[in-house]
């Protein structure tokens, strides 16, 4: 497939108000891409290694910890690179590249926390079918379609954007997305952005439709339940509703950004809001479930121990 777009290389303009501090900028995201890097890998390293956190719920949050990792590694090296270049260019395939990258990330992470909140509702409603209905080959599935389904929904829908014509090079952001290589098409985009609003109802409705379902039947057991039940609920969904809330965070953030003028906001506030949701839940998720959930926090202190060494829960 090719289309006949005029530039070969995009300008994302934001960079060259980074130039007076762009070694401080570059470090900044240097130490911020090893936050990702080792709260990611610590996280996947202990549910690798313990034999007693193979289950689905630690499964599913090693999934969601290498797409931090994933996110993590499509923005923050190449925007380092280019912060660093003279041009602040990149190419137009490259620009095209991270585009579908970054968006299949942001989609597999939405995913991966309905599924996560299904395993949730299954936990907590049916307590002593969960080992028959949570079986290995439905969590194979679940995270089959956590990853497939997010890459190829996305491929269909972005053939519509590699088909048009790019006449326009300047990118208002420190990264390339969806939305604004449209904005920089000379074509007739009105059929694309109508078919990119439609995709973004018609690819969240599972996911949303699976959170709503788990939390309202969760919601509705806690108002029959115990305290002592409720309690334990409550613990158990904490850091779930913790990811979600901040990964909801950066969608507002980035929703605000793509569609209304935030050009009186700080030049810091602005960076802060971009970059949100590709950086702060590879950082925050790790942090949110190694404190809060006791196994995770016992192997973590045992990994920085003295000792160094991972000793299984009994």
């Amino acid at each position: 497939m090719t289309n006949s777009s005029i530039v070969s290389s995009v300008m994302l303009e934001a960079l060259y108000r980074m130039d007076d501090l762009k070694y401080l900028y570059f470090m900044i995201f240097f130490v911020l891409y090893m936050f990702v890097l080792f709260a990611n890998t610590t996280l996947i390293f202990i549910i690798i290694t313990d034999k007693a956190l193979h289950k689905p719920m630690y499964v599913f949050l090693c999934n969601l910890a290498v797409n931090g990792i994933y996110g993590g590694t499509v923005l923050l090296p190449s925007l380092m690179v280019t912060l660093m270049s003279p041009s602040h260019e990149v190419s137009l395939a490259c620009c095209k590249a991270q585009t579908y990258f970054l968006h299949t990330y942001a989609i597999i992470e939405f995913t991966i926390l309905s599924v996560m909140s299904y395993d949730r509702y299954v936990a907590i409603c049916y307590p002593l079918q969960y080992h028959s209905i949570m079986t290995i080959t439905r969590v194979y599935k679940l995270i089959a379609f956590s990853w497939g389904y997010p890459l190829v929904a996305f491929a269909l829908f972005f053939i519509l954007t590699l088909r048009l014509t790019i006449c326009r090079n300047i990118i208002r952001r420190v990264y390339c997305s969806n939305y604004s290589l449209v904005k920089l098409s000379c074509d007739d985009t009105n059929v694309v952005s109508a078919i990119g609003l439609l995709f973004v109802v018609v690819y969240s409705f599972p996911q949303l439709a699976m959170t709503l379902y788990s939390y309202g039947h969760i919601l509705k057991i806690c108002f029959t339940a115990t305290k002592k039940s409720k309690i334990k609920a409550l613990k158990t969904c904490t850091p779930h509703l913790f990811a979600i809330l901040n990964y909801s965070v950066g969608c507002f953030f980035e929703i605000v950004q793509s569609r209304f003028d935030t050009s009186y906001l700080p030049f810091e506030t602005q960076i802060v809001m971009s970059i949100y949701f590709l950086i702060f839940p590879p950082i925050l998720n790790p942090a949110i479930y190694g404190l809060s959930v006791q196994a995770l926090r016992a192997n973590i202190c045992r990994l920085f121990s003295s000792k160094n060494k991972l000793l299984p829960l009994k």
